[in-house]
């Protein structure tokens, strides 16, 4: 049984979004995500430092460095793209314009709610970019993130301890372990990696769990 790659968790969650439709993907693991969206798909990316239609710099391109996303990193323009200021670009992410964004997370309670931004540890920088804009006018929020912290604790939890980003706004939730819905206050397993049992999926998570009739096997 072994959790999933940053590599691989990118590609389920490409495989996942909504055909045509807008996306924006959040700083740091969500990035990914552009490298294994396909064509046929139809989505146009937005990244909320100006620009409506990108994509990952292929292998071999020689980047612009004026082209960045917001985590910094090369990306080049698709056909169509536009490019515009802050004030532009968060009225499309407070306007209800982005049909889902995929944001990393510190933790996710069973009532969706979100804390992405601060976890109190000594020295370090809270820094919550555009995560509370996105989380209150997207359509979907999907979080992205490991299902434990580096001391083995899970993140998906009763209640979130951290402060928070959005208040029930998360709709499903992937991990290198699984993907969880947020439903009626309770988390729904409809994917797991292979090998693993609810209830070993139980024993890393603090929330109770149901699993979906339709679980599926997360088999990159």
């Amino acid at each position: 049984m072994s959790p999933l790659t940053r590599e691989q968790l990118a590609q389920v969650v490409a495989a996942d979004l909504p055909f045509n439709s807008y996306a924006n993907l959040g700083v740091g693991m969500p990035t990914g995500v552009a490298k294994y969206l396909k064509p046929e798909q139809g989505i146009t990316l937005h990244s909320e430092n100006g620009i409506l239609g990108m994509t990952a710099l292929p292998d071999g391109q020689t980047p612009d460095v004026d082209l960045i996303n917001a985590s910094r990193e090369a990306v080049t323009l698709t056909p169509g793209a536009s490019i515009c200021d802050h004030v532009v670009s968060f009225s499309m992410m407070r306007g209800g314009h982005i049909d889902v964004t995929i944001l990393g997370g510190f933790q996710v309670s069973v009532g969706g709610d979100l804390a992405n931004w601060d976890t109190g540890v000594e020295g370090a920088v809270p820094a919550v970019g555009g995560a509370m804009d996105l989380v209150a006018g997207a359509k979907r929020v999907f979080v992205m993130m490991q299902h434990t912290d580096r001391e083995g604790r899970s993140k998906l939890v009763t209640q979130c301890t951290y402060p928070l980003t959005g208040k029930s706004v998360v709709s499903r939730v992937y991990t290198d372990l699984a993907i969880l819905d947020v439903k009626d206050d309770r988390f729904v397993v409809c994917g797991m990696i292979a090998g693993m049992t609810l209830e070993q999926l139980q024993a890393v998570t603090d929330a109770p769990l149901e699993m979906a009739a339709d679980c599926r096997l997360l088999d990159v």
